[in-house]
């Protein structure tokens, strides 16, 4: 199982190690691509593998109006890594104290000093330090003096485009569900506690579990088929969502409300996982509730399918 930090006060063992730095948002198979390689490290130098990643992200810490950008939660990301065989992960508050951090400094002190790392692992754009002052030529050029070496993979190429994080976000943002799942290597998802809503499902005739997306990346607003795990339970069930503002209610707010077949039962302050399987249809408002309905029955015969 691997190991959680909050800092870099690492155990002994965990010193001297193959160091990936990164987001990691969503673990992509472009992840999954670096996290091979690295483990081809570790077996050849009988190595650990760690992780240093930052909460908030850097970009959602400089850009507060950055609400809605995630594709996976911290949780998510920890089973991610784990399942490719990561060793350790250091998940550093970024705070404004942090921010200011010379990039010399995070070298000496952090790379060399606390984590004695053996190889770092890259990717080309990578920044660091105040004021993004450093970059990847900076990291090679104290190699000698650090004891580190630094691993600058090529990025992963798919129909020509480089597979990253933000062509995911917009892939999803765009409608485009299934190229951004195929991207992730998985069905992406959205996980959170049900909360009790105004019960405006259930009075019509299908009742839903309301769940908040927090800061998650916005997918395309409308309604989508899903499959839906609980917690430490290994039934799945499939259902229906619609993701947005309902505007045939007039509401303000954006959740997410997940209507499951064949369910009964009371789901409230459960932890559920929805995964995206198919984009049905956009969002839109309808005149009255029964033209609601009957688009729903038909959205269920669609999302049933697939």
């Amino acid at each position: 199982m691997v190991r959680l930090y909050k800092n870099f006060n690492i155990n002994k063992n965990h010193k001297g190690s193959i160091i990936l730095i990164g987001n990691f948002d969503g673990v992509h198979l472009g992840h999954q691509k670096l996290f091979k390689l690295a483990k081809s490290y570790k077996k050849k130098h009988d190595l650990k593998i760690g992780v240093i990643n930052f909460n908030p992200m850097p970009k959602m810490f400089f850009n507060k109006s950055l609400k809605n950008f995630r594709l996976s939660s911290i949780d998510q990301k920890i089973n991610l890594l784990n399942n490719l065989g990561v060793d350790f992960i250091v998940t550093k508050k970024f705070d404004k104290i942090f921010s200011k951090t010379k990039s010399i400094n995070f070298i000496k002190n952090i790379l060399s000093n606390k984590l004695k790392a053996k190889f770092i692992f890259v990717s080309n754009n990578f920044r660091f330090g105040n004021k993004r002052e450093g970059d990847v030529k900076f990291l090679i050029q104290n190699e000698q003096k650090y004891n580190y070496q630094v691993i600058k993979p090529k990025p992963l190429l798919i129909n020509k485009k480089i597979v990253s994080s933000s062509l995911i976000r917009n892939y999803l943002e765009n409608g485009y569900l299934e190229r951004a799942n195929k991207l992730l290597d998985r069905k992406w998802s959205i996980e959170g506690m049900v909360q009790k809503g105004r019960q405006v499902g259930k009075k019509i005739g299908f009742p839903t579990c309301n769940i908040d997306i927090n800061d998650y990346v916005l997918a395309k607003l409308g309604v989508y088929a899903v499959r839906v795990l609980r917690k430490n339970n290994l039934k799945i069930l499939k259902g229906i969502a619609n993701l947005g503002y309902r505007p045939t209610f007039n509401q303000k707010k954006i959740l997410l409300e997940v209507h499951l077949f064949n369910f009964s039962g009371n789901l409230y302050n459960k932890h559920l996982s929805v995964e995206f399987l198919k984009f049905i249809r956009k969002e839109k408002k309808f005149k009255n509730i029964n033209k609601l309905k009957s688009q729903i029955k038909l959205d269920l015969k669609i999302a049933k399918r697939a």
